[in-house]
């Protein structure tokens, strides 16, 4: 008896253990990383951070291999693993804190996301979709000081939980019907106006078909519905007009467009 309630104990912790790493790399739990909220209007700054991360490296390598459109040159990134491996070190070698601002903590959590992405293409290229790369958003293959997150704990564990829907058009999932990935680093100088940039565009792309009275959205409107927030509030198209060209009636219907995973690479 003694000996099978000892199993049953033992089991229990192994199950748990294992149910929190799977709930990490879910990205329900942060991992340990600060999740400073947007709690006002957003503002661009350098001030009041423990750091003020150079994004050069990522910076020169974007402007060179992704076009205004968004589309990859993987085969020219893959030309410079150094360089790539020599900012993803960088980013890794650091360990966010809550001494960050809330400004850095985005555009590193935002460039990190972006890089590994492209980083793990790289390790499976070629390939058609990132879908096809076994655990693509669960392994958790990104190191940050001494810990390891996934894609997906990066963005459900930390950035969704810093209250700035925004970061929904700047993260990039290497797939077409992703945001597009910006040819530029975030910074802390202009993450406001570099998120209001990619929230604009995206709204406002081919990925949305704004209508008055029949809209089609993007199915990332569908993922994430309950981050679209007016006055604190759930309000999906009370959200997207705020930026949309053609604005939606607030009683309209909401049909979502399929999602296409084929890989962003330029042709």
């Amino acid at each position: 008896m003694k000996i099978a309630i000892n199993t049953f104990v033992l089991l229990s912790l192994l199950y748990t253990l294992n149910s929190c790493s799977l709930t990490t790399a879910a990205g329900i739990t942060s991992g340990g990383q600060p999740t400073k909220e947007v709690t006002e209007n957003l503002t661009s700054t350098t001030a009041n951070s423990a750091v003020n991360l150079d994004h050069g490296e990522w910076n020169t390598l974007l402007k060179k291999y992704v076009n205004k459109e968004g589309f990859v040159d993987y085969k020219g990134f893959q030309s410079e693993r150094k360089a790539l491996d020599s900012y993803l070190t960088k980013l890794s070698s650091f360990d966010p804190n809550n001494e960050w601002s809330t400004q850095e903590l985005l555009a590193y959590y935002i460039n990190l996301y972006n890089a590994y992405t492209v980083d793990l293409i790289l390790d499976n290229y070629p390939t058609k979709s990132i879908k096809d790369i076994s655990g693509a958003f669960t392994k958790a293959f990104i190191p940050i000081g001494n810990r390891n997150l996934s894609l997906g704990g990066v963005e459900n564990g930390v950035l969704r939980k810093m209250n700035e829907p925004r970061i929904h058009f700047a993260i990039n999932c290497a797939s077409y019907s992703c945001p597009k990935l910006l040819n530029e680093a975030f910074t802390a100088s202009k993450i406001n106006e570099q998120l209001e940039r990619v929230t604009v565009e995206f709204i406002n792309s081919d990925k949305n078909d704004l209508n008055p009275t029949n809209p089609k959205f993007s199915k990332i409107f569908d993922f994430y519905t309950k981050d679209f927030k007016v006055n604190g509030e759930p309000d999906l198209i009370g959200y997207v007009n705020q930026y949309a060209k053609t604005k939606v009636n607030s009683n309209a219907p909401i049909n979502f467009k399929e999602y296409d995973w084929n890989l962003n690479e330029q042709k």
